[in-house]
């Protein structure tokens, strides 16, 4: 039918019929689709954000119930990276337990750098070489100075433990307790200022309170890996416990009803250290026997939370050496 535009067997120009075609089956089409849109951060196994939600959807439905919230945070922290040339000898010197040094290429090595890498390679540590760009984002200001150190997460001890630490030392037990400390220079302060006056540890609570990261480990100059630093669940019911054991709690206060001169801290003594502007939480005061104030020449109100507590380390140490 003339009308009809659609017929069976068209013939070609050239005489030829037209039959079937093999084609792709639809493959280069579907190639060229859209694929869709990019999964959300959650929805990606490799990401953090997945690994986050994955974490606190465990936490919800109680998987790894029964062990300790301590062992939780280490599985979830990653390494630390402590950050300068001073800091990094220092840590190594110390024995801090590394994983592997990071050496810039093209950096200037002097006699730190090159001491870093032979007590790195002593100690069967890795050394591996690194581009500036990847130093910098181990930093938060790029102060890495060419070389880093990396460290497991910390290894803290059980305050019971650490008070028999003390005990078994052979010299009356000389401890700090830290509440309301959350700046993490001030925790590696301290902890440099227990080891350097004869201290025997540092007890942390395990909530709202500056942890042993790499900041505290810089600042600490390595003397985090000498000192054991426990954990409380409730700081107030461990200073409790060690003071049912004979330990004295010395809490220190500006306004404190007793001054540093006229205290005797040569027996088994716990410093209880509040932060600069909270100074010590009410439960934790009223554990406390005493409070001290540090006599001050000048109008300075206050002392930071790290210098108070190297303040009155010093004068116990000297206390004891004189006994």
């Amino acid at each position: 039918m003339a009308g009809n535009s659609r017929r069976k067997g068209a013939v070609r120009k050239d005489g030829t019929k037209k039959g079937q075609v093999a084609g792709s089956g639809g493959n280069r089409r579907r190639g060229l689709e859209g694929r869709g849109a990019t999964p959300k951060a959650v929805d990606r196994p490799y990401h953090a954000a997945h690994k986050r939600a994955k974490a606190a959807s465990a936490s919800a439905t109680g998987a790894g119930r029964g062990r300790s919230t301590a062992a939780k945070r280490r599985d979830e922290e990653g390494p630390e990276y402590v950050l300068g040339r001073n800091p990094v000898v220092e840590c190594l010197r110390a024995g801090v337990p590394a994983t592997a040094l990071y050496v810039m290429i093209g950096g200037t090595p002097d006699e730190r750098v090159s001491e870093a890498v032979k007590m790195a390679g002593d100690k069967g540590i890795a050394i591996l070489e690194a581009q500036k760009s990847e130093l910098d984002r181990m930093s938060t200001n790029g102060l890495h100075q060419g070389i880093a150190l990396q460290v497991p997460p910390y290894r803290y001890t059980h305050p019971s433990d650490l008070m028999q630490l003390a005990v078994d030392s052979g010299t009356p037990p000389l401890l700090v307790a830290l509440d309301n400390i959350t700046d993490p220079r001030n925790l590696g302060a301290v902890i440099r200022s227990v080891a350097a006056f004869g201290g025997h540890g540092v007890v942390i609570p395990q909530r709202r309170s500056a942890s042993v990261t790499a900041v505290a480990w810089r600042t600490s100059a390595g003397a985090a890996a000498r000192l054991p630093v426990a954990q409380a669940a409730n700081l107030t019911r461990t200073l409790k416990d060690w003071a049912a054991d004979g330990a004295q709690l010395v809490g220190l206060d500006a306004d404190g009803d007793t001054e540093l001169d006229s205290y005797d801290g040569t027996g088994p003594t716990v410093i209880v250290v509040g932060s600069e502007g909270k100074g010590l939480s009410r439960l934790v005061r009223e554990s406390c026997d005493s409070i001290l104030s540090i006599p001050m020449a000048g109008p300075v109100e206050s002392l930071n939370a790290s210098v108070a507590a190297g303040v009155v380390l010093a004068e116990f140490a000297r206390q004891r050496r004189a006994v």
